[in-house]
């Protein structure tokens, strides 16, 4: 029982911190702000939490800890991007 709570509480920090290390949306907005190729975006955020594909189109979705950003690429080219609460549409 108390191994369990324990590996509960330690997931719950790590997920805490996860979500806060990129900051906030403005802060990966502002990182982001000069970007214009895919491999420059990785190199300054890293990896995306989530990566949707259609054809030669991808989009990024990068967790901050008020919402989301999430950048639209063609090819190698950075398109978009758009800040939100995260929600997913239901």
């Amino acid at each position: 029982m108390m191994a369990t709570l324990r590996a509960l509480v330690c997931v719950s920090v790590v997920l805490g911190l996860v979500a806060c290390g990129r900051g906030t949306k403005e802060d990966i907005v502002a990182k982001a702000r000069d970007v214009s190729k895919r491999a420059d975006l990785e190199q300054v955020l890293g990896k995306p939490d989530d990566i949707t594909k259609l054809g030669p189109v991808e989009t990024w979705r990068y967790q901050a800890s008020n919402g989301e950003v999430i950048f639209l690429i063609v090819g190698d080219d950075v398109t978009l991007q758009a800040a939100g609460r995260g929600d997913k549409a239901k």
